[in-house]
């Protein structure tokens, strides 16, 4: 599945994320975690990467003093993300192929980036990474395999694509990266789903 196709299966399933039943606190813990690395002088531009429509990281950032835009395949997800968040910029774009316009000092991809083909994977970490200021830090979740893999399945109805470099592969590629590894966590048990925050080097 392309970058294209994902967008349009998640166009057909936004009532999920829009629904009163869901889970408005997912990720809000990590992302906590991650803020807390940061100094509040240094708190400025900051991305989501497949921000969806829910807008919690966006009024998360807000209140924490940064500065935050959006990036979605999805089109229906940038319109419903538009009317919650109307001064927040949102972008429709694949970040497979997307030029990010300037430099973050946060980055977040709650969900998102397993959703890019395998062979894209090391590509766009890189981007990202590149992407971050000095002591920048960016925070993902993924899937937390023992060895690099993709599949695809239908448990939220369309059928979806999903990749990964697997714990030790996103590891070395970050400290690869210059990166330092701050946390790291399976936090749905059983389930290997997990996240890093990562901080980038100084200049």
């Amino acid at each position: 599945m392309t970058p294209s196709d994902i967008g349009k299966a998640y166009d057909q399933i936004t009532q999920l994320w829009a629904s009163e039943q869901f889970n408005m606190s997912n990720g809000i813990e990590p992302h906590k975690r991650a803020i807390a690395v940061i100094d509040k002088q240094y708190r400025g531009a900051a991305l989501d990467i497949g921000c969806g429509c829910t807008g919690r990281f966006f009024d998360l950032l807000l209140s924490e003093g940064f500065e935050p835009e959006g990036i979605d395949v999805s089109a229906e997800m940038v319109r419903l993300a538009q009317l919650k968040h109307p001064h927040v910029p949102v972008h429709q774009q694949n970040i497979c192929d997307w030029v990010l316009p300037k430099r973050y000092d946060l980055i977040t991809a709650w969900d998102s980036i397993w959703h890019i083909p395998l062979a894209s994977q090391e590509l766009v970490i890189s981007k990202i990474v590149d992407a971050l200021n000095p002591c920048g830090v960016f925070v993902f979740s993924f899937g937390g395999t023992t060895e690099p893999g993709d599949h695809c399945d239908s448990f939220m109805g369309p059928e979806i694509y999903y990749s990964s470099l697997g714990t030790n592969g996103f590891l070395s590629l970050v400290i690869k990266l210059g990166c330092q590894c701050i946390h790291l966590e399976y936090d749905q048990p059983p389930s290997p789903h997990a996240f890093m925050i990562v901080r980038k080097g100084a200049a």
